[in-house]
C-alpha cells in the first residue's frame, strides 16, 4: 500500500480546517453548584431547628411539664373558626317523631357525614352541601356506623370501603365505591355507589360497642361484654370457616403471655378502640381507664402485647402534686396513635384524660439524646408512660374572646393576658390530635355549647430560628424544669366555642399531602420535624379542622405565621403604617413577605385548591408586601477581619434580611424534590418517574411566581443612594457587601431558572414515556440517569449529560415516528432552553440531513446533504457529545464522505479543548499513564477519541480500497489528504504511530511530513522511533545529528538492545559522524571533539565485546549464579573501563582483557603491566611442558605484541624480553637461538630496540645474566638477531642499517664468543656487511 498520492500537494498548498467558534455562554455549572450549597446550608437549618417531639418531652428530670402561651386576642391566636356548614334541613325530617335515637358522625375517607335515626341512615356529602343519600333497609336500631378498608380479592375491584353498620342485634357489611368526582371551587369531589354483600350476622349474643378497621382489611371489634372480637369474612363458604363469623379473641388462651401492668383485665366495657395502621396494632380504652395494645397476628390470630392499668398513680409519680392527677377527677377519655414519622424517638401515642392531662407512651428512654425506634410492625417493644403534660392553669374563658369567625383589625403586638375567669378543663368528651395540634371538646356548665380546647406547637419558643418571635407570657407547671439544651415542650393554648354539641372532630385531608410528606421523608435523614410548621408552610394548605355539632359543621383553621403576617399586612396596609411588621423583621418574616408579594399556591387560609392554582394578593397588597420587604430586609454588611503580619484585609459579608428570606423561600419550595432521585424501578423492567407530577407543577408554579416577581424588581437586591451614606470607608465597606450579596443573588437567581426549565423538561420526558427514552440510551448512561437526583440533574456535569441524552432520545423518537424536528425543537427551546440549546438544534438539523442523505438516491442531493450536516455538525461542535461523534461519523464512512469522516473529528477535537489545555498536558507530560490526577488530562482523552475516529475512518477507506472500485479509491485518497493537511501537531503524532503500527515506517521516511521530526523526538523514548529517527536524519543531510541519535541508542539503557547492537550503533555513528561536512555552521570543533569521543566509546565498546567473550568461555551449566548476573549486565548497556576492569577483569583473572583496558585506556602503572605479564608468563610456564609452554608463549605473546606494540601501558617489551630471555636461558636444550629475539621481532619490536634490549642484557651482569652460559646463549640471540636483520636490510631498500656499529659490536662479540657456531655467525655478518656496504 502507498499513500504517496496523498501527499501531492502536502507542501506547496494546505487547506485549513474552519477554526472552532468562540465559545457560547456555557451553563455554570460552579455557580448552579454554589448555590445548592446555600440551598443545603438552609435545609439542615430547617432540619434542626425545631426539635423532635420525643427529644422536647424526654429531657433529663423532665417527667412532667406545663409550659404554656395563652393568646388572648384574635389576631395571634392559634385557631380561626372560618365558616359553619349547616346541615341540610332535609335532614332533619327524620327527627319528627319523639322517640328518636340519633347519632352523627364522619365518614371522612368519602366526605360524608351518617346521621342515624333509629333505623334508618342518612349520608351527608358536606363538601356538595345539600347531597343526601338514605339507607332504610335495616330494620334494627343502629348503633354505629364505620368505614373500613375491605380485605383484598373479597369483592369487585369497584368497592374501595366497607361500611360496618351495627345494630343490638346484627352486624351488616355494605360495599362501597368511592370515586374522585369534580367538586365545587376547583376540587376534587367524592362520588359514592353503596353494594349489598350479602355478608351479615344476626342475633348476636354481644352489643357491639366499638368497631376498627386495619390497613390489612381486618375488622376488630368490642363488645359490652369487656371482649375485643375479630369480624372474620371471606369470598366463600370454606371446610374451615364459614363465609362471616364474629372470633371472640378474649377467650380460648389468646390473652398476653406478658404479665400486665398494674392489675389484671378488667370486665369494664371498652369505651374507645383506635388502629394504630403505622405500626399495625390497635389499642382499647375501658371504663377503669385501663389501656391495652393488641397487635394482630396471622392466622387470624390477636396477640395481646400490653396493659397499661393504674396509669393514675404512674402519672402521679411523674408530676407529684399536680392537682390534675388525682383519683376522683382522673380518666382517660381518648388515645390518639403518634404515627413513626411524626416521633423520631418512638413515641406510640397519646393519652388524654377529662380534665387535659396528656399521657405520653413510648419505649424506655434508655439515656439523653436522639436514638432511632425502629418502627418494624413484625416486633412489639415494651412500652411505658414517659410523659405527663399538664393542662395549662391560666385558661381565659371562651367568653372573654372574640367570637368572630374573622379575626378583627387589631395591633400586631400581642397582648397580655387577665384571668378575671380562668377556664378549668374537666369534662372533656372528645378530641383530636395530630403533629401536636391537638384540639379537645366539652360541654359547657349549661350542657349547650362545647368548648374547644386548643393546643399547638410554641415554635418561637421551642426552635432555634435565631430572633425570637415576640414572646407570650408563659406559665409553668408543678414540676421544676431544669435549663437543658434543647428546649422543652412549649405550646400555644386557646379555647374557642361552639353553640350547640360537639359530636366528632376530624382534620381535613390536605390535597397532595401524603406525596409531599413521602418525598420530604425520602431524601436524606436530615428532616425538618413536622412540627416545624415554617418548613411546610408554602408547600401545602393550612390545617383544616371539622367539627361536627347538631347545628352543622364548624371549620377551624389552624393559622400559620404566614397567616398572621397576611393579617398584619393587610391591617397595616389600611393603616399605611408599615411599622408594626417591620419591628418584626426576621429573615424567615422576609420569606414570608417575598411568598405574599409574588404570590403562593397556599396563601388563602380558606380555600384548599386541589390543583395547586397560583393565589397572588391584590396588587396594591402585593406592591405594600414588597416595600415591607426591602424595609424588613435591611442591607447587607461587610465583616472585615485583618490577617496578622498582612497589610491587606479580608472580610466577608453578612447577608442582609432580604438575600436570607429569599434562601429560605427558595430552599423550601424546592426541598421535597431536590434530594430525591429522578426515577424509580416501574412494571415491564422500565424506570418511571419518582417525583409526583403534582407535587412537580405545584412547585414549578410558585417558582415561576418568584422569578416573575425578581424580574420583575431586578433592584431589589441593589443598594440606594440613602444606604451608601457616611464615611468613604464606610462606603467601600459597605459596596463589598452589596457586591457579595449581588454575586450570591446572581447564582440563586440562576438556579432558579434552571429549576424551572428543568421540572419543565422532566414533566416533558413524562409525557413522552420516560421510561421508554431512558431505554433508548445506552447502559452507562442508564445507570447515570437512574441513580441521579434532582439536584444532581440541575446542578453537575453528570445531569448536564444525562439531560443531552434525554433530550436526543426524544428527538430520536421524534424521528423515529417521522415527525420533523422543529416542532420538538421549538418546545422544548421556548421551554427549557438551558436543556436545549440553539446548538442542540443544529445538531438535530444536521442529523436530519445525513438522514435525508442516506434515503436519498441522487449524487447530488446526497452530497448537498452530506455538505450541510457537516456545516451544521461543526457550528454544534461544543456540545457534540462522543457517542453522537462516534455515530455521525460511522453514518460519513458508509456514505463514502471522508471530508466529513476527517474533518469532524479533528474539528471536535479543537472545539473540544478551545483552551488548549489538553494539547498543553500532551506536550508537558509524555507518559499520560503516570498521571491521574491532572485536571488537563480529561482534555486530552477528549482529543485522543476524537483523532482514533480519525483513523478508524482512515481504516474503514482503506478496507472498501482493498475490496475495489474507483469511489472508494477516491475516498481513500482525499481521506489521507485531508489528514496530512492538518495543522494539528497531536493528531499528525498519533496518525504517525498508527501508520508505523501498520508498516508504513519507511514510506513516511520518504516523504518526510512536517512533525515527523517532532514526533520522533518526543517522549517517551522508543528504540522504533529511535531507530527511524537517525534514518530521518540520514535521508534530511544531516550526518551529525543522526551519529547523535546513534550514540545516544547505543548508551541508553532504556532499550534492551544486546551489546553487539549497541556497537553496531556507534559503529554508525561514527561513520556518520565522519561523513559530516567540515565547514557546515561553523561547527568543526565540536563535531571533531563528538567523533573522538564516539571513537574511544567505540573501543571500550570492543573492549566489553571481548570480556563477554572469554567470559562466555568460562560459563558452563556449573557456572555460579554471579557469573551469570555478571554476564548478563554485560550485554545489556555499556560499561566504562574502570567498571570492565574492577567487575571482570580482575576479580574474574583475565590477563588479556587487563591488558587490553590498559592499552585502551593509556593508563601507564609500570608495577601493574609487569605483575600481569609475570603471571601469564609464569602460568603458561607452570601449565605446560617446556616445548609445549615455549609454542604457547611464542603464539599469545606474537598475537599480543602485534595488538599492543608500541603501547608501554599494555606491552613493557623490555620486560617481555627479559622473561623470554630467562626462559631461554632455563631451556636452552629445547630452544634454538635466537628464539626470543625472533618472538619480539614477530610482535613488531624493530630490531635496533631488540638489539639494544638484548645487548643490555648481556652487558649487565645481573642474574640470571651473569654466568657464563648466559653470556654464551645471549651472545648466540644477538648473532641470530643480527643476521636476521642483514638479511631483512638487503630485502628492503628502506630500512636504515647502522653497518659501522653491527660491525663494530661483532669485533666485541668475536672476541668474547666461546662458542664456535656463534663466532662463525658472527664471521658470516661481517663478510656480508662488507660485501654489500
Amino acid at each position: 500500500m502507498s499513500f504517496a498520492s496523498a501527499s501531492t500537494s502536502l507542501f506547496p498548498s494546505r487547506s485549513h480546517l474552519p477554526a472552532p467558534p468562540p465559545p457560547a455562554p456555557a451553563l455554570d455549572i460552579l455557580a448552579l453548584q454554589s448555590a445548592s450549597r446555600v440551598l443545603h446550608a438552609q435545609f439542615l437549618k430547617d432540619a434542626q431547628a425545631v426539635p423532635d417531639l420525643g427529644d422536647m418531652i424526654s429531657l433529663p428530670g423532665g417527667q412532667s411539664s406545663a409550659l404554656y402561651s395563652i393568646s388572648p386576642d384574635d389576631s395571634r391566636t392559634p385557631f380561626q373558626k372560618t365558616r359553619l356548614i349547616k346541615i341540610p334541613a332535609e335532614a332533619f325530617r327524620f327527627f319528627g317523631s319523639p322517640n328518636v335515637d340519633a347519632r352523627l358522625g364522619f365518614l371522612s375517607e368519602i366526605e360524608r357525614v351518617f346521621l342515624t335515626i333509629n333505623n334508618k341512615m342518612v349520608l351527608w356529602n358536606y363538601v356538595e352541601g345539600n347531597d343526601l343519600e338514605t339507607y332504610t333497609d335495616q330494620q334494627d336500631l343502629i348503633k354505629i356506623v364505620k368505614l373500613v378498608k375491605p380485605k383484598p380479592g373479597v369483592f369487585i375491584d369497584e368497592i374501595n370501603y366497607v361500611l360496618v353498620i351495627c345494630t343490638l342485634f346484627s352486624i351488616t357489611l355494605l360495599g362501597v365505591s368511592a370515586q374522585d368526582a369534580p367538586g365545587p371551587g376547583d376540587r376534587t369531589g367524592k362520588g359514592i355507589k353503596l353494594y349489598e354483600t350479602d355478608l351479615s350476622l344476626k342475633s348476636l349474643d354481644v352489643e357491639i360497642t366499638h368497631v376498627v378497621g386495619m390497613s390489612d382489611g381486618r375488622i376488630f371489634m368490642s363488645g359490652q361484654d369487656g371482649a375485643v372480637y375479630e369480624l372474620h369474612y371471606q369470598e366463600k363458604e370454606g371446610w374451615f370457616g364459614k363465609r362471616i363469623q364474629l372470633i371472640n379473641h378474649s377467650i380460648g388462651g389468646v390473652q398476653s403471655f406478658l404479665p400486665l401492668i398494674g392489675s389484671q383485665r378488667s370486665p369494664d366495657p371498652v369505651e374507645v378502640v383506635i388502629p394504630d395502621i403505622s405500626r399495625n396494632l390497635f389499642y382499647t380504652l375501658n371504663s377503669a381507664s385501663v389501656i391495652t395494645v393488641y397487635q394482630p397476628l396471622p392466622n387470624k390470630s390477636l396477640h395481646q402485647a400490653q396493659t397499661f392499668a393504674n396509669l393514675c398513680k404512674l402519672a402521679q409519680e411523674k408530676a407529684p402534686g399536680s392537682p390534675a392527677l388525682t383519683p376522683a377527677a382522673f380518666k382517660i377519655v381518648d388515645i390518639h396513635p403518634v404515627p413513626s414519622e411524626e416521633s423520631r424517638l418512638g413515641i406510640y401515642f397519646v393519652a388524654l384524660t377529662t380534665n387535659g392531662v396528656r399521657l405520653f407512651f413510648g419505649p424506655s428512654i434508655v439515656s439523653y439524646g436522639y436514638q432511632p425506634i425502629s418502627n418494624d410492625t413484625r416486633t412489639y417493644r415494651q412500652l411505658q408512660l414517659i410523659h405527663v403534660r399538664l393542662p395549662p392553669s391560666n385558661l381565659l374563658h371562651p367568653d372573654e374572646q372574640s367570637q368572630g369567625y374573622v379575626a378583627p383589625r387589631s395591633s400586631y403586638a400581642s397582648h397580655a393576658p387577665h384571668s378575671s375567669r380562668p377556664y378549668v378543663l374537666s369534662s372533656i368528651e372528645r378530641s383530636w390530635y395530630s403533629e401536636g395540634i391537638m384540639l379537645a371538646a366539652q360541654l359547657d356548665e349549661t350542657g349547650d355549647k362545647s368548648h374547644i380546647f386548643g393546643v399547638v406547637p410554641d415554635l418561637p419558643r421551642i426552635g432555634t430560628f435565631g430572633q425570637p418571635l415576640p414572646q407570650q407570657p408563659s406559665q409553668l407547671g408543678y414540676s421544676s424544669l431544669p435549663a437543658p439544651q434543647r428546649p422543652p415542650l412549649a405550646e400555644r393554648a386557646v379555647m374557642l366555642s361552639i353553640d350547640t354539641s360537639a359530636w366528632d372532630i376530624i382534620p381535613v385531608p390536605r390535597s397532595g399531602r401524603d406525596a409531599l410528606i413521602n418525598s420530604i421523608r425520602g431524601t436524606d435523614s436530615q428532616n425538618p420535624s413536622l412540627l416545624n410548621e415554617l418548613a411546610y408552610q408554602f408547600l401545602q394548605p393550612p390545617q383544616q379542622i371539622l367539627v361536627l355539632a347538631s347545628d352543622g359543621i364548624h371549620v377551624i383553621v389552624k393559622r400559620r405565621a404566614l397567616d398572621w403576617l397576611k393579617d398584619a399586612l393587610e391591617e397595616a396596609h389600611s393603616q399605611t403604617k408599615p411599622q408594626p411588621i417591620i419591628d418584626f423583621r426576621d429573615r424567615r418574616t422576609c420569606a414570608m413577605l417575598l411568598a405574599l408579594a409574588s404570590g403562593n399556591t397556599f396563601i388563602d387560609a380558606k380555600t384548599q385548591s386541589a390543583s395547586g392554582t397560583l393565589t397572588t394578593l391584590p396588587s396594591d397588597l402585593s406592591s405594600f408586601a414588597r416595600t415591607v420587604f426591602c424595609d424588613c430586609g435591611e442591607r447587607p454588611v461587610w465583616a472585615e477581619r485583618t490577617t496578622y503580619g498582612s497589610a491587606d484585609p479580608t472580610g466577608t459579608a453578612i447577608y442582609s434580611g432580604r438575600r436570607e428570606g429569599l434562601v429560605i423561600y427558595f430552599s423550601r419550595l424546592v426541598r421535597p424534590i431536590w434530594k430525591n432521585k429522578l426515577t424509580k424501578p416501574g412494571p415491564g423492567g422500565l424506570n418511571i418517574s419518582n417525583l409526583p407530577e403534582d407535587l412537580l407543577i405545584m412547585v414549578k408554579n410558585n417558582l415561576c411566581a418568584l422569578k416573575d416577581f425578581l424580574d420583575k424588581n431586578p433592584l431589589l437586591f441593589h443598594s440606594s443612594a440613602s444606604e451608601l451614606t457616611g464615611a468613604r470607608a464606610t462606603a467601600a465597606a459597605d459596596q463589598e457587601a452589596w457586591k457579595a450579596e449581588q454575586h450570591s443573588v446572581a447564582e440563586l437567581q440562576a438556579l432558579l431558572g434552571r429549576t424551572i426549565e428543568g421540572i419543565t423538561f422532566f414533566v416533558l420526558l413524562n409525557d413522552h414515556r420516560l421510561g421508554e427514552l431512558i431505554s433508548r440510551a445506552d447502559t452507562e448512561t442508564q445507570k447515570l440517569i437512574t441513580g441521579l437526583t434532582f439536584e444532581d440533574f440541575m446542578t453537575t456535569d453528570k445531569g448536564v449529560a444525562a439531560s443531552r441524552a434525554l433530550v436526543n432520545a426524544v428527538i430520536d423518537q421524534q424521528i423515529g415516528q417521522q415527525i420533523g424536528v422543529d416542532t420538538i425543537s421549538d418546545i422544548l427551546q421556548s421551554r427549557c432552553g438551558s436543556f436545549c440549546s440553539t446548538d442542540d438544534v443544529m445538531l438535530y438539523k444536521a442529523k436530519e440531513n445525513t438522514r435525508r442523505a442516506v434515503e436519498t438516491h441522487t449524487a447530488v442531493e446526497r452530497q448537498t446533504y452530506l455538505t450541510e450536516s457537516l456545516r451544521l455538525f461543526m457550528k454544534g461542535a461544543r456540545i457534540l457529545d462522543f457517542d453522537q461523534l462516534r455515530e455521525v461519523v460511522g453514518d460519513y464512512q458508509q456514505l463514502d464522505f471522508a471530508k466529513g469522516a476527517i474533518e469532524l473529528p479533528l474539528h471536535c477535537a479543537q472545539a473540544g479543548d478551545a483552551d488548549g489545555r489538553g494539547l498543553e498536558y500532551w506536550h508537558s507530560v509524555p507518559d499520560s499513564s503516570l498521571t491521574d490526577s491532572d485536571p488537563r488530562k480529561e482534555f486530552w482523552e477528549r482529543r485522543a477519541r476524537c483523532y482514533d475516529l480519525v483513523l478508524d475512518s482512515l481504516d474503514v477507506f482503506e478496507q472498501k480500497t482493498a475490496k475495489g472500485g474507483q469511489d472508494a479509491e477516491r475516498a481513500r485518497a482525499h481521506a489521507y489528504e485531508l489528514a496530512f493537511v492538518s495543522m494539528d501537531e497531536m493528531f499528525h503524532c498519533r496518525l504517525y504511530e498508527w501508520l508505523i503500527g501498520r508498516r508504513l515506517a519507511d514510506e513516511l521516511l520518504e516523504m518526510r511530513p512536517p512533525y515527523l521530526e517532532a514526533y520522533l523526538r518526543r517522549d517517551p523514548p522508543a528504540l522504533e522511533k529511535y531507530q527511524l529517527l537517525w534514518q530521518f536524519y540520514v535521508k534530511d543531510g544531516q550526518p551529525l545529528r543522526a551519529a547523535e541519535v546513534l550514540g545516544t541508542l547505543a548508551e541508553s539503557v532504556d532499550f534492551a538492545l544486546l551489546l553487539p547492537e549497541r556497537i553496531e550503533c556507534l559503529t554508525l555513528a561514527v561513520g556518520n559522524a565522519k561523513s559530516h561536512p567540515v565547514a557546515i555552521g561553523g561547527q568543526h570543533e565540536s563535531a571533531i571533539a563528538f567523533l573522538t569521543d564516539l571513537e574511544e566509546k567505540l573501543e571500550v565498546a570492543q573492549v566489553q565485546l571481548e570480556t563477554y567473550n572469554a567470559l562466555c568461555q568460562l560459563a558452563n551449566p556449573q557456572a555460579s549464579v554471579e557469573l551469570r548476573e555478571r554476564l548478563d549486565l554485560l550485554d545489556k548497556g555499556l560499561l566504562n573501563v574502570s567498571e570492565l576492569y574492577q567487575l571482570y577483569a580482575d576479580p574474574f583473572d583475565l590477563p588479556t582483557i587487563k591488558l587490553l583496558i590498559l592499552h585502551v585506556s593509556q593508563h601507564r602503572d609500570e608495577r601493574l603491566v609487569k605483575e600481569i605479564w609475570s603471571k601469564l608468563v609464569d602460568d603458561i610456564i607452570e601449565s605446560h611442558s617446556p616445548a609445549d609452554a615455549a609454542d604457547k608463549l611464542q603464539r599469545d605473546v606474537v598475537l599480543l605484541g602485534q595488538r599492543f606494540y608500541p603501547s608501554d601501558a599494555a606491552f613493557p617489551f623490555r620486560h617481555v624480553a627479559s622473561q623470554l630471555a630467562t626462559f631461554q636461558l632455563t631451556n636452552t636444550s629445547t630452544l634454538p637461538p635466537g628464539w626470543s629475539a625472533r618472538i619480539l621481532v614477530a610482535c613488531g619490536v624493530p630490531y635496533p630496540e631488540v638489539w639494544e634490549v638484548m645487548h643490555q642484557m648481556y652487558e649487565s651482569q645481573i642474574p640470571p645474566f651473569n654466568t657464563q652460559a648466559a653470556i654464551t646463549t645471549l651472545a648466540g640471540g644477538i648473532c641470530v638477531l643480527l643476521s636476521d636483520w642483514v638479511e631483512a636490510a638487503k630485502r628492503s631498500s628502506s630500512d636504515q642499517l647502522p653497518v659501522a656499529r653491527i660491525y663494530s659490536a661483532v669485533d666485541q662479540y668475536l672476541q668474547e664468543a666461546t662458542d664456535q657456531a656463534t663466532r662463525d655467525g658472527y664471521e658470516r655478518i661481517r663478510r656480508e656487511l662488507r660485501r654489500n656496504w
